[in-house]
């Protein structure tokens, strides 16, 4: 699924089309009958901003289109007049360059969604206090694995930078959030912070347990360890050795 610098990236790929009047066409049966292009085509696009993993689009008028990829989702801008294959969900066309959503995403006007999403993990500055006082807030029983990809504690973490956060941090997947002290839990969303905004910023790097079960763990060579988590089954990734905690089978969320 896509994570949260991936939404800025395409926020940043947006922008030539802030500020023009744009021709809108919602190709797709399943986007057509959302009625959307009557209510976009013409308007001005005021602005492109990126809240987690959703893509919000305010068009003049207080419109505002929020997109948010799920798993296949994508968004690429391409010359004005270029060839388009498959059937996507959006086309909006500017004087030179036309942005294209495909993928069988979420595409809707915003019904005060953006409004429940926690902060973004990728703000600048990102606000660490107020994400701290969120996940303080919850059921401190909940595995912090599973809190981190609550987007209304934070917004833009997905499994991979979890996991990548958590073993940077030394920080088991598997420890309750009352158990992680408030200097553990900034220090996982510091890294994931910074992690992010490198992936961002085209700074070079690899999973070091994120998809690696069974291989070893970059740090201590104990093999990677991986189980799935929470409601939805999220695999969880971490090692054993430098993120100690409890025995994931023992956990309520299994």
């Amino acid at each position: 699924m896509p994570e949260g610098d991936s939404l800025h990236r395409a926020a940043r790929r947006l922008q030539p089309l802030v500020g023009q009047r744009l021709e809108v066409e919602t190709p797709h049966p399943r986007a057509a009958v959302k009625q959307l292009a009557p209510v976009l085509d013409g308007r001005r696009l005021e602005s492109v901003e990126a809240i987690g993993k959703n893509l919000l689009l305010r068009f003049e008028g207080d419109v505002v289109l929020r997109s948010h990829l799920r798993m296949k989702g994508r968004w690429r801008v391409l010359p004005r007049d270029a060839e388009i294959f498959g059937t996507p969900w959006l086309l909006l066309r500017g004087e030179d360059h036309m942005a294209v959503m495909s993928g069988g995403s979420v595409l809707e006007l915003d019904r005060g969604v953006s409004r429940r999403l926690g902060p973004d993990i990728l703000a600048e500055p990102p606000d660490f206090e107020a994400m701290l006082a969120r996940l303080r807030a919850v059921e401190q029983s909940r595995a912090v694995g599973d809190a981190l990809l609550d987007q209304r504690l934070v917004a833009g973490i997905g499994n991979m930078w979890k996991a990548e956060a958590l073993w940077a941090a030394e920080v088991s997947p598997w420890r309750v959030v009352g158990d992680v002290s408030d200097d553990e839990l900034l220090r996982v969303l510091d890294e994931a912070h910074g992690k992010m905004k490198g992936r961002l910023d085209g700074v070079p790097g690899r999973s070091r347990v994120y998809r690696r079960a069974g291989r070893p763990c970059p740090r201590c060579g104990t093999p990677v360890r991986s189980w799935p988590q929470g409601d939805g089954a999220r695999m969880a990734y971490w090692c054993a050795t430098c993120q100690p905690g409890p025995n994931p089978r023992d956990c309520p969320q299994v």
